[in-house]
């Protein structure tokens, strides 16, 4: 089967650990049990596309430990093509998440195999078929700008969630189809949401969190609202969550507004699970 949607991101073990509140410098504040989970900002991504049906393939890194083996699984297990996954002979990566009780999150992630992603795994790459490429940042930067290149050469559309912000090329940006930001991110980069297209991408989107997000497009922003939901257990993923809904709804030929409103029905839906992957609806459940 081919792969209409590639994926180029991390993929970590997420370490996570419920607290009444989030410790002070210098304090310890007793949580619960710790849960181990599987996560990454690439394998989120890649894992949310394939619940709503997308064929997508991660290209990514894992260690050869007991973390890595979580995640082939839950990414084969949902779909996602791990072919492109390598092992890497750094441990694999993880991320400390602390969650309190309003369902907000705090996270501290060490990189470990995801370093390991380069420029000449992106050479290796057979791009025939492939309508979307979606990367994050969480890998290296220099990757990710030649990733952009090679896909935007070969007429495949590019998607960028900017998350965490990071200086990028001003040819890369103006190669993207569509950058992916949320408001904090988007006040780093700019003095007002129209400011996102002067950076060079065709669209920009705006994530607005429970008020689901902005399509900022040359003809003016269109806002998408989210859907009611009953309660917040746990926000972690619902970003990669949108992108990777967004990103599966592109390759199969949606426009980017339509495309958005589905992502934020989905993204939703996410929170009101713990975890990241295992809290993503399928396509079914999304309607």
């Amino acid at each position: 089967m081919t792969n209409t949607l590639l994926v180029l991101g991390s993929a970590n073990a997420d370490l996570v650990v419920e607290v009444g509140r989030r410790p002070a410098g210098g304090e310890t504040v007793l949580g619960g049990d710790t849960v181990v989970l599987p996560g990454g900002k690439g394998a989120n991504t890649a894992v949310a596309a394939a619940r709503v049906g997308a064929r997508v393939a991660l290209v990514g890194a894992l260690g050869d430990d007991g973390y890595g083996s979580l995640l082939r699984e839950s990414l084969e297990s949902s779909g996602v093509g791990t072919a492109l996954v390598k092992t890497s002979p750094r441990p694999t990566g993880i991320a400390y998440i602390t969650v309190t009780p309003d369902g907000e999150n705090s996270i501290v992630v060490s990189p470990g195999a995801n370093s390991d992603v380069a420029p000449s795994d992106v050479d290796a790459l057979a791009l025939g078929g492939v309508r979307v490429l979606t990367c994050s940042l969480e890998v290296p930067l220099e990757t990710v700008v030649h990733a952009i290149d090679v896909a935007s050469r070969a007429g495949v559309r590019t998607v960028l969630n900017l998350s965490p912000v990071a200086d990028l090329p001003a040819e890369t940006l103006e190669q993207l189809t569509v950058l992916i930001v949320n408001e904090h991110e988007a006040a780093q980069l700019a003095a007002d949401w129209n400011g996102l297209l002067a950076l060079g991408p065709a669209f920009a989107i705006v994530t607005l969190g429970s008020r689901g997000a902005a399509v900022v497009a040359r003809d003016g922003v269109v806002e998408v609202p989210s859907i009611e939901i009953a309660e917040v257990v746990d926000t972690t993923g619902a970003g990669d969550a949108f992108a990777g809904a967004l990103s599966a709804r592109l390759a199969e030929g949606d426009d980017v507004v339509r495309a958005a409103r589905y992502a934020a029905k989905v993204a939703a839906l996410s929170v009101t699970k713990a975890g990241a992957q295992p809290s993503y609806p399928t396509a079914a459940e999304v309607g």
